[in-house]
């Protein structure tokens, strides 16, 4: 059982950034390619970043890149996702999820198919 706690969301005018923080417990992380997705509301849950098992290999979403960066710290169990250039179309709930994966180097996960998930953290962008 892995359990995942955001955090770092809020509310923020655009064009400033946000750090979101997920903290991991439970089995070992580095079993677990990391990512995040959001949720706007009346839309689906979309992907925005993944993160292999060990940091070397990242993917985003067309809409994030060149604005966000996710990355992981193994040795505290914790993912990150910052969040800069933020946009009104940004805003939503943001979640992390970990993925058991057997590849060290694997960041394809771009679909909600991850084993766990946090509860989310809001992040509003005001135009």
């Amino acid at each position: 059982q892995v359990r995942l706690v955001e955090s770092g969301g809020g509310f923020v005018q655009a064009g400033r950034s946000l750090r979101l923080s997920c903290a991991s417990s439970g089995r070992s992380f580095t079993d677990y390619a990391m990512g995040w997705f959001r949720q706007a509301p009346g839309k689906e849950r979309e992907f925005v970043a993944a993160i292999s098992r060990n940091g070397g290999a990242t993917r985003y979403a067309h809409s994030v890149e060149g604005r966000f960066t996710i990355s992981r710290d193994n040795a505290n169990s914790a993912a990150y996702l910052q969040m800069s250039n933020l946009e009104p179309e940004d805003t939503a709930i943001y979640y992390c999820s970990a993925k058991a994966s057997a590849y060290t180097d694997a960041a394809f996960y771009t679909t909600p198919s991850y084993d766990y998930w946090g509860q989310g953290t809001q992040v509003t962008v005001s135009s």
